[in-house]
């Protein structure tokens, strides 16, 4: 029982975690000006970019392509799933610590789901049983 629920709560946060990286990564790579996600370039003015143009790659890529990838390895029970759900973890609170201290702003909305969705695969990589991948 606690197997299902440990593996149906990955799959859930990487499904929510990965559709929002590739909505997010490719409005702003169609959108690098981030009007399109309400986001002002002078949120950028502490930062090393110009526009949100490689910040929507990296997100894109991260977190909704590995995060994808990281899904179909939980699916098909791959040996390296476990792994994989642990770097994803670690990746969203990652990707959010560094658009905090880049940004200098701290939005709890958005910024404290990402970070709990990133602890709760992280913990549940360390610790869940090992007969679930």
């Amino acid at each position: 029982m606690a197997n299902k629920l440990f593996k149906t709560l990955i799959i859930a946060i990487l499904v929510i975690n990965s559709t929002g990286a590739f909505y997010g990564g490719l409005s702003l790579i169609a959108d690098p000006t981030g009007q399109r996600l309400q986001m002002p370039l002078s949120y950028l003015e502490k930062s090393p970019f110009t526009d949100y143009f490689w910040p929507g790659v990296v997100l894109f890529a991260v977190n909704g392509l590995f995060g994808l990838l990281t899904l179909a390895a939980v699916l098909f029970r791959h040996p390296i799933a476990r792994g994989l759900v642990a770097a994803q973890g670690i990746l969203p609170g990652g990707w959010i610590t560094m658009q905090m201290m880049l940004l200098q702003i701290f939005y709890p909305p958005l910024h404290l789901p990402f970070l709990l969705m990133g602890a709760t695969l992280l913990g549940l990589a360390l610790f869940k049983p090992k007969a679930t991948a």
